[in-house]
């Protein structure tokens, strides 16, 4: 459209100008959108299905019900979904929006990626598209590669989406697995913009990675069983509990030591939503009241990339972000990876 091509003119001829590049662009949100399928199964609906119990469930993990996918709402429909409200709630034209980013370990197909299936199914001509396979920290390490985009002026206005259709990678059998896991889609629409604040610690363990797998259903298959064990999220829950707590307040101290920021200055800390006990344990080890820890985990259940965004989206349409407020989301998962970083609203 004459509309569209004028859109991508003036980003161009934007992006080509010789002094944005002196300037402080920063990343701002300004727009946030999330999406879960209707179908809900609580932990009784597991009990009929594993040797466990609601008491059992939340005791340990904080989860009381996730949401399951249907077999047509793959991951491509539930990020389009979270990237359309985010668009909305940006007050956007999606031919605006000339990045889009997508973090995800479920996608159906290897090829296209999910990032140019939302650009299809939403309209957004203009972007450019990928995926980022960063597990459960995948949603933060996206934010970390659009902010540094936008910071240099490459792109104007970015979309970043986490969405994942974990029950087809769950085995529903494996009563240390299954109870965790659900599907969903967070989104969040960042504008480049003078000032502003933006940071990130990150890193990876690679050496233990063997704590949390998944291997591809092309590249295994015993005795013709496309989904052999090895085919489903294998996780030494302890090994992966222990990093969680001691990793993940290591680096929200690096990161607020480093921009010289006291903890009081903070007015949330947004966590990958994977169990309340590493929740609890970080604001204990950080010193913070609980209540600077927005937890939803016992709605979704641990959601990997998609977690932190639909999180986000909940605080923000919460209405209790005032401008100017700061943030840190932190992120830890498969690979092992972990990080946090610190966004200004």
């Amino acid at each position: 459209s004459s509309a569209a091509s004028d859109v991508y003119k003036r980003q161009y001829t934007d992006c080509l100008t010789t002094d944005i590049m002196e300037k402080n662009m920063t990343g701002k949100i300004c727009g946030t959108g999330s999406w879960a399928p209707d179908r809900v199964w609580d932990n009784n609906d597991l009990a009929k299905m594993v040797e466990t119990s609601d008491e059992w469930i939340r005791e340990r993990t904080g989860v009381v019900q996730r949401h399951i996918a249907k077999e047509e709402e793959d991951t491509v429909t539930m990020a389009a979904q979270a990237a359309l409200r985010a668009v909305e709630d940006a007050g956007m034209d999606v031919e605006e929006i000339d990045l889009i980013l997508v973090a995800t370990i479920s996608p159906t197909e290897i090829m296209p990626c999910v990032a140019c299936g939302v650009q299809e199914r939403i309209g957004a001509e203009n972007a450019t598209c990928f995926d980022l396979n960063g597990a459960c920290t995948g949603s933060l390490l996206a934010l970390n590669t659009a902010q540094a985009y936008l910071a240099q002026g490459i792109y104007r206005n970015a979309l970043v989406i986490g969405a994942e259709k974990l029950s087809g990678l769950t085995d529903w059998t494996d009563r240390g697995t299954c109870i965790l896991f659900g599907d969903g889609a967070g989104a969040v629409v960042l504008r480049a913009e003078e000032g502003g604040r933006y940071a990130q610690v990150t890193h990876s363990i690679g050496k233990k990675g063997g704590a949390l797998t998944l291997q591809s259903r092309n590249q295994i298959c015993y005795e013709n069983d496309p989904k052999a064990k090895e085919t489903y999220i294998q996780m030494n829950g302890k090994e992966v509990f222990t990093f969680a707590v001691s990793k993940v307040p290591e680096a929200i101290k690096t990161l607020l030591y480093r921009e010289k920021i006291s903890y009081g200055d903070i007015r949330y800390y947004l966590l990958h939503q994977a169990n309340e006990r590493i929740i609890r344990s970080a604001a204990r080890r950080l010193g913070e009241d609980i209540s600077k820890f927005p937890m939803n985990m016992d709605r979704y259940g641990n959601t990997s990339s998609a977690s932190l965004l639909i999180l986000l989206d909940e605080v923000k349409k919460s209405g209790k972000l005032q401008k100017g407020d700061k943030l840190v989301l932190a992120g830890f998962g498969g690979g092992l990876t972990y990080g946090a970083s610190l966004i200004e609203y």
